[in-house]
């Protein structure tokens, strides 16, 4: 036998998720290069891990106690680099997050002193539809979500971040004045919206039925980027928040169009379920985090005032 210890990974990942493509994405690798030592690995059997059949992945009996030796195995090497970093008086272990699609424009700023000081740190970062992350969340998937609406059904802890706030945006060569518009010009405007569950479009949506208004929905696009490239090319106007289209707005492709009722105004949340027994590392990322936060707004997002 001359396996790997990334083989092992790879093969527990897979058994995992039954998926070549996920465990590439979780892994940061091609899915040929996953593909590859699946298949380095398997050769050093003479008996089959797992089948494929109609495209699904199936693993078999004594895949599944491959696998259960592979996690052993693994757990072994983590103990003996925890039981190294703690020896040297570090921090080890890994943070799970998961954070909604435009929080990828927010939690990185407070992550990243953090792991800089920390490096016996690994950092799962999953940025996804709010849909999933509040999915991750209620599985006990995470150890945090950061969200901008709150979820009604959970008991959760949270430390407000920071404020949000969403503008209607055009493209640049939107003509309106400085003066604030009345909320019925967006029965005028092409509206593009983000998909279904997007806290985005939960904040739009609450911000339009409140105003009593009907509006013409252009277009339904799954990402913050998407919509962006959608009001820059001028096919429609949408209700973004500013921490995602900075560039855009100083490079004059978009602009902000003043409208009585905006901006709409939420908050960034970092949240977990209260019972949620919290790792070393996330116990002290979260007691940083309450006494740093205000000095990472003001050294990161002091900007957003300014525009």
């Amino acid at each position: 036998m001359n396996y790997s210890l990334n083989q092992l990974a790879i093969f527990l990942k897979i058994v995992e998720t039954k998926s070549v493509t996920k465990t590439a994405d979780y892994m940061h690798l091609t899915q040929p290069a996953v593909s590859i030592q699946l298949k380095n690995f398997q050769r050093q059997f003479h008996v089959p891990l797992l089948e494929v059949i109609n495209k699904k992945i199936f693993i078999t009996d004594f895949g599944k106690e491959i696998a259960l030796s592979a996690e052993n195995i693994l757990n072994e090497v983590n103990a003996i680099d925890y039981r190294l970093m703690k020896f040297k008086g570090k921090l080890t272990g890994s943070l799970k997050i998961s954070a909604v699609s435009t929080g990828k424009y927010v939690i990185p700023y407070f992550l990243s002193d953090f792991l800089k000081k920390n490096e016996g740190v690994e950092l799962r970062l999953d940025v996804s539809n709010k849909s999933k992350v509040i999915e991750s969340l209620e599985k006990n998937e995470t150890d945090f979500s950061l969200v901008s609406v709150l979820p009604s059904k959970l008991k959760l802890n949270k430390i407000d971040l920071m404020p949000n706030s969403l503008y209607l945006i055009g493209n640049y060569k939107s003509v309106f004045g400085k003066e604030p518009l009345n909320k019925s010009i967006l029965e005028e405007l092409p509206m593009i919206y983000r998909e279904e569950g997007s806290s985005t479009r939960i904040a739009m949506e609450k911000f339009i039925e409140k105003s009593l208004i009907s509006v013409r929905k252009k277009i339904e696009l799954t990402s913050n980027e998407a919509v962006k490239q959608a009001v820059m090319a001028g096919i429609g106007y949408s209700i973004m928040p500013m921490i995602g289209i900075r560039n855009e707005l100083q490079n004059k492709q978009l602009k902000i169009i003043p409208v009585k009722g905006l901006p709409l105004k939420t908050t960034w949340n970092l949240v977990w379920l209260k019972s949620k027994k919290l790792s070393p590392v996330a116990k002290t990322f979260i007691a940083e985090l309450e006494k740093n936060k205000l000095k990472l707004i003001q050294q990161h997002f002091s900007w957003i005032e300014r525009m």
